[in-house]
């Protein structure tokens, strides 16, 4: 009796270890898939930030514009001209207005798209930096 109730034992610990380390590999998975989204995001606006000063900057210093004083990337100025949101921002980096050409080829594959992003960001914050 003595030696089944040892194998109960031993069989009971061995599945509550395995349940164990079940839940927590369970529990790190959860962990990092709920963290990514927010790194991805922190990537994306790095490279959209990159983009923007190799690109952009040079005539939209700050948000503003050297060229066009009323065409700048201030919230206000943006909506505006019609423009409220970053796929409209988007568009525009792609394709350009006016006198402002578009950038496709220079931005690559959803390049205008991330820049676009960190623009309507710097647009929400006023173009103050952290």
């Amino acid at each position: 009796m003595n030696k089944i109730n040892s194998l109960k034992k031993k069989k009971f610990h061995f599945l509550f270890l395995r349940l164990r380390g079940t839940f927590l590999v369970s529990f790190c998975l959860i962990f990092i898939y709920l963290s990514l989204p927010e790194e991805l995001g922190a990537i994306d606006s790095i490279i959209g930030e990159d983009l923007f000063k190799k690109h952009c900057a040079s005539c939209h210093i700050n948000g503003g514009n050297i060229i066009r004083r009323s065409k700048n990337l201030k919230l206000s100025s943006l909506k505006r001209n019609g423009i409220d949101n970053p796929k409209d921002i988007a568009k525009i980096a792609r394709q350009g207005l006016g006198i402002m050409s578009g950038y496709e080829d220079q931005l690559g594959d959803n390049g205008d798209q991330l820049v676009a992003n960190w623009v309507w960001k710097q647009a929400q914050r006023a173009w103050v930096q952290e």
